[in-house]
């Protein structure tokens, strides 16, 4: 009988992009039978930049009722699935921030052995999202963490053409596509596939 398992949607988003395809990768995931925390990571900017923008503002007020990210969910997880936006071909300061707290669970190996994935989002085609998920990635290899990636696995993959994980290009005036919204769904459904297969192996192993 496979596993139960629990997965935590840790993501950061200024004008909304990123939470909403962290809310349709929470949702598929619990579709596909895991129990899931969605969660943001802490907003580091101050306010006056945020009231400056007025979608960053509006997402600011719509998200707030979505918990914080804390390290009681990531040793609560047997998956983590990372957002961000790019910055500069990187993770964003907010949500490098909060894995940057999490020497002490690293130091004790309790985030090893967890599955983790990534999503993301820019302003332009080309505006760095391969970099940005392979730069968290790096994140993961350090954990001694279990990288699962969508990969090039189901014909719709071929479409987004993304195979490190869900990417969306626009801001907020281009809402996310049917493209990301297939694209969230078969990385959360393969997420969950094998962190159910890879905790009821290690279980039956010992």
């Amino acid at each position: 009988m496979p596993a139960h398992v629990n997965v935590a949607v840790i993501y950061y988003s200024s004008t909304g992009t990123v939470a909403r395809l962290a809310q349709q990768i929470a949702d598929a995931a619990e579709h596909a039978g895991a129990e899931v925390r969605l969660r943001r990571a802490a907003e580091l900017a101050p306010q006056a930049a945020i009231d400056s923008n007025p979608a960053w503002a509006a997402n600011a007020a719509a998200t707030a009722d979505i918990l914080e990210a804390t390290h009681e969910d990531m040793l609560w997880a047997d998956a983590v699935i990372f957002g961000s936006p790019t910055r500069f071909g990187n993770v964003t300061s907010q949500l490098k921030q909060f894995i940057d707290t999490l020497g002490g669970l690293w130091q004790q190996g309790r985030l090893a052995d967890k599955v983790y994935s990534g999503f993301t989002a820019s302003a332009t085609r080309h505006g760095g999202q391969e970099s940005t998920l392979l730069a968290l990635y790096h994140t993961v290899h350090h954990f001694g963490g279990i990288l699962v990636p969508p990969g090039y696995t189901d014909p719709a993959k071929f479409v987004d053409g993304n195979p490190y994980g869900t990417s969306h290009v626009g801001g907020p005036e281009t809402p996310v596509d049917e493209d990301a919204h297939t694209a969230a769904r078969i990385q959360a459904e393969r997420v969950v596939k094998f962190t159910k297969a890879i905790k009821t192996g290690l279980s039956m192993a010992g």
